[in-house]
């Protein structure tokens, strides 16, 4: 044992680590050293022994008014919307655009024992949620005869089978050297006692450490200086356990370059004062993200005059990166806050036997991208109706929502909605998949079948 090591397992209360040192084989040994090397034991501490932050979310929810936004009733405006799609197309087709996608999640919560870009989805296909967005990406390079790069971040715990899913399924037709798959960091968590936990008697239990941590693993791992490389300027940016996402949707798009936004949020109009969405608002002419755990309930719940919700926008974790700002920030990646959350977390007790709690029993510490958001110039939220670009899913049966048949449901309603507006009326009860690769959007559908046909047995069109 390295006694630099040990001295500082001591220093800081966790020497409790190597209580199964003498159990330990060589390889293990050597293992547990080299993530006990890796972990910051005085930020942990600091961050451990921090007050809650109620004080910091009440002053900021206290100023909170609704920040700059693109409305449905915007997107609906022709002339608006004719001009930001405009926009869009030109950046699309001059290769300006890249996707970055979060897909460092466990299907955990699904019942699923594999990374949950790898769970079926599709509702008459059975597409794989990275099927799905892989032929998004692709079909949209396609409608605009453009390459659109996508950047696929994993996490420790799923990146090797991501990589050999992907791998082996050819990155779903998009060009090997258009993918790049870079892995974000980990954290560790602590009990109450700000301890870390043991997973296995030579392994600390980590968790990856949240999307914040997207910044710092594109620098590090060369995707970003690989996007300015490829002339990319701004990247489009969603998570994996959102099939809807309106991936590299030209108006959206466009709406954050007229704005000249460094940062652009998608939102949705929340359907109840405390729904578990990120609040988008303004504060001091700055957009940001209160989280809905840091929310007090009484600012969650105030009203305008007409009774509608007054801080409305919530975050669906869908955004449009400046690259110029993205290289800006990097330089504060690591600096991002870290939240806590009290999390269910097995660990292994002082004989060695595993404990699986039935309470939260650990501080999970994790950062957010949103966290950016204050320091972009021009910063917009655009709203999207969720029944066209937001169902997630992350729960098994028997959730009321968020669960596989509840976003199956979504994605065949949606694709409905598209062939009943190109003329096809779906028998009801009959469920439709439409892949990208026939048609990236409703408009694009509308060259592509003939009006006046009924469907009336489940169909995939692909």
């Amino acid at each position: 044992m390295n006694p630099e090591l040990e001295e500082r397992l001591k220093r800081f209360g966790q020497s409790h680590l190597l209580r199964f040192w003498d159990e330990l084989s060589d390889p293990e040994r050597a293992r547990l050293i080299d993530q006990l090397e890796r972990f910051d034991f005085g930020l942990i501490e600091t961050l451990f022994s921090q007050a809650a932050a109620d004080e910091h979310w009440e002053q900021l929810a206290e100023k909170a008014i609704v920040p700059p936004a693109i409305t449905l009733d915007d997107f609906a405006n022709a002339n608006s919307y004719d001009k930001a799609y405009r926009i869009g197309t030109s950046a699309l087709e001059a290769g300006k655009i890249g996707m970055i996608l979060v897909a460092g999640g466990q299907g955990t919560r699904l019942g699923f024992d594999y990374p949950k870009g790898m769970f079926p989805i599709g509702p008459v296909s059975d597409r794989t949620l990275y099927q799905v967005h892989f032929e998004h990406v692709l079909g949209r390079s396609r409608q605009f005869g453009t390459t659109i790069p996508l950047y696929v971040m994993t996490s420790p715990p799923t990146h090797d089978e991501t990589t050999r899913f992907l791998t082996e399924h050819d990155f779903f037709g998009i060009a090997p050297e258009n993918v790049k798959i870079f892995c974000q960091g980990v954290m560790p968590a602590v009990d109450e006692h700000g301890k870390l936990l043991l997973e296995e008697k030579g392994k600390v239990f980590v968790s990856p450490d949240g999307h914040g941590g997207t910044l710092a693993a594109l620098v590090n791992s060369g995707c970003l200086a690989d996007a300015q490389q490829r002339g990319v300027e701004h990247l489009f940016y969603g998570q994996v356990d959102n099939p809807m996402i309106q991936i590299c949707d030209p108006a959206l798009i466009g709406y954050h370059l007229h704005s000249g936004s460094e940062m652009t949020s998608q939102v949705v109009r929340k359907n109840e004062p405390t729904q578990k969405v990120g609040n988008v608002v303004e504060v001091d002419g700055k957009v940001h993200i209160i989280e809905y755990s840091d929310l007090p309930e009484k600012y969650a719940r105030q009203t305008n005059a007409d009774g509608s919700l007054k801080l409305w926008a919530g975050s669906i974790a869908v955004h449009v990166f400046s690259v110029d700002f993205l290289q800006r920030s990097s330089d504060r990646a690591d600096s991002l806050p870290f939240h806590r959350a009290i999390k269910k977390v097995a660990f292994l007790d002082d004989t060695g036997q595993r404990i699986t709690p039935e309470q939260p029993n650990a501080l999970k510490f994790e950062r957010f991208i949103f966290d950016l958001l204050p320091f972009a110039e021009n910063a917009i939220v655009c709203e999207v109706d969720p029944a066209d670009g937001f169902c997630a899913v992350k729960n098994a049966p028997p959730a009321e929502a968020e669960t596989p048949q509840h976003v199956k449901q979504a994605i065949s309603d949606l694709h409905a909605r598209w062939l009943s507006a190109a003329g096809v009326s779906v028998a009801p009860g009959v469920t439709v998949e439409i892949s990208p690769l026939f048609a990236p959007d409703a408009a694009t559908l509308k060259e592509k079948v003939d009006p006046g046909t009924t469907i009336t047995r489940a169909t995939y069109f692909k």
